[in-house]
């Protein structure tokens, strides 16, 4: 049974950092992929990275490219996320996923077999 659980979420300016976990159960990290989706009110879920849990690998959403990097520490079974130059439409729910089998990129996190409940970022304008 595949458990992930999320925390780092908040509110932050324009323009400010926030750095998000994703605390795995064992299963989580023998898989090949992990990654990050969002959703914002109303929108559709959107993958924004993804990472091999084995070579380290990482692949980025162009929308977030540069701003965001997405890391692991096997030892802790922990994903992270770090955010920074967050802008207002970075709100979103934020989830981590994983996948033993879908390609490891980030438009196919959001179809990823597990997912986190989830936390909130909010960004105001």
């Amino acid at each position: 049974h595949v458990q992930l659980v999320e925390s780092g979420g908040g509110s932050v300016q324009a323009g400010g950092s926030l750095r998000l976990s994703c605390v795995g159960s064992d299963d989580a990290y023998r898989w090949g992929c992990m990654g990050w989706v969002r959703q914002a009110p109303g929108k559709e879920r959107e993958g924004v990275a993804a990472i091999y849990v084995g070579g380290g690998v990482t692949y980025y959403a162009d929308s977030v490219k540069g701003r965001f990097t997405i890391s692991q520490d096997n030892a802790k079974n922990t994903l992270y996320l770090q955010m920074n130059s967050l802008k207002p439409e970075d709100t979103a729910m934020y989830y981590c996923a994983a996948d033993p089998f879908r390609t490891c990129a980030p438009q196919y996190v959001p179809a990823f077999y597990a997912r986190g409940q989830g936390t909130q970022v909010t960004v105001p304008s």
